[in-house]
């Protein structure tokens, strides 16, 4: 069969579709989406007769995959990022390209020292030693508070000054301590390669975040936690009050999971809900700082001091962390999210087995198990 010297019959569809409206696309991007796992190949049909070669057709999504990526696609842009892009704009995207491109979000959280060098049969203490000897030699340090933040803190300090006395009250660590950066870097190696953390380590933590608090409640409260719910204690922490039912092992093989096993829609909802929270956490700051400009602290600022030690502040903390939001940092955001209410899931499954309503302190609301 004579070689073609232009696209085929079927690609030059996907050609004159896009060009009708108003974008240009070659035989050659049709190509090299496809080899990227972007576009579906085109339908084999039947033959021609007469050695005139063969028939095809695009499958029908491709149409609006073309426009879609026409529109994205542009130098130096990734193919996973793409793929992501399109998949959270509803475009069908071939699931088995949605799920690389998560994965290869995972692969991008490369610890220092993880190369071809390091054997594959060390044991979790040598593993954490090697990477933070490396944390060591290039100056490294786990951002307590980013620099944003701090200067939101110092701002609002030096309007209202100190916090009301009553609140030494609510915390009842007799000698609390907070991590420093580098406790932090090791806290975090640590529960990356290992997958667990003590509920005084993750106390510390949240000292460490927010150093300017005289006093605080809900670090307290995690870390008397073993001692609140002696009743159930035992079903979700060991003694050393690590917590149980976090999976032993390379948290990133848990991320690895998901993308491999959440439903699309799960994987949707994640991706929709971490770009909302760094919306919603850029959006805060914002307002704060114009409150703060005014001379005038208002709704913004009450929120900010009422959330400042919950999850929803070291929410805020880790959008801070990431200067450099990519498509690949909110497939990882997802992934983190889901593995969250994956677990959260699994602890209060643990917890109120026997269909009783249990206090959940750690999120401040009640959970009751279907059916109970």
């Amino acid at each position: 069969m004579p070689l073609s010297d232009g696209p085929s019959a079927a690609d030059q569809q996907l050609i004159d579709h896009a060009a009708r409206h108003g974008l240009t696309v070659t035989g050659k991007q049709l190509a090299g989406w496809r080899r990227a796992g972007l576009l579906p190949g085109n339908i084999p049909g039947g033959g021609l007769g007469r050695g005139r070669g063969s028939t095809s057709t695009p499958p029908p999504e491709s149409f609006d995959l073309v426009l879609a990526l026409a529109h994205r696609a542009g130098r130096g842009k990734r193919p996973a990022d793409l793929a992501l892009l399109l998949f959270a704009d509803g475009h069908p995207v071939p699931e088995a390209t949605v799920r690389g491109a998560f994965r290869s979000a995972v692969e991008s959280v490369a610890l220092p020292g993880e190369d071809g060098s390091l054997g594959d049969d060390l044991e979790l203490e040598e593993h954490v030693d090697h990477v933070m000897g490396r944390l060591t030699e290039t100056g490294q340090a786990f951002i307590l508070v980013p620099a944003r933040a701090r200067r939101i803190d110092e701002r609002i300090a030096r309007i209202l000054g100190e916090p009301p006395a009553g609140l030494a009250e609510l915390d009842k660590s007799i000698e609390p301590t907070p991590m420093t950066p580098q406790d932090a870097s090791l806290a975090a190696v640590t529960a990356v390669l290992g997958g667990t953390m003590s509920v005084q380590e993750i106390g510390d933590l949240l000292r460490g975040m927010n150093p300017g608090m005289a006093a605080h409640p809900f670090a307290s409260l995690v870390e008397t936690a073993q001692q609140d719910v002696l009743d159930a204690g035992d079903q979700v922490m060991a003694d050393d009050g690590s917590l149980t039912f976090l999976p032993q092992g390379d948290a990133r093989d848990q991320l690895r999971d998901l993308a491999d096993t959440a439903s699309l829609e799960d994987l949707t909802i994640g991706w929709r809900t971490a770009q909302q929270v760094r919306e919603w956490a850029l959006g805060l700051c914002g307002r704060i700082e114009a409150e703060l400009d005014a001379g005038q602290p208002g709704e913004a600022v009450t929120e900010w001091l009422n959330g400042r030690g919950l999850p929803s502040g070291v929410s805020v903390l880790e959008i801070l962390r990431e200067r450099r939001w990519s498509p690949s940092s909110c497939a990882l955001s997802a992934l983190l999210l889901l593995f969250q209410c994956q677990m959260y899931a699994v602890s209060v499954f643990r917890v109120g087995t026997d269909g009783v309503t249990r206090e959940c302190r750690w999120v401040g609301q009640r959970t009751r198990l279907p059916g109970s």
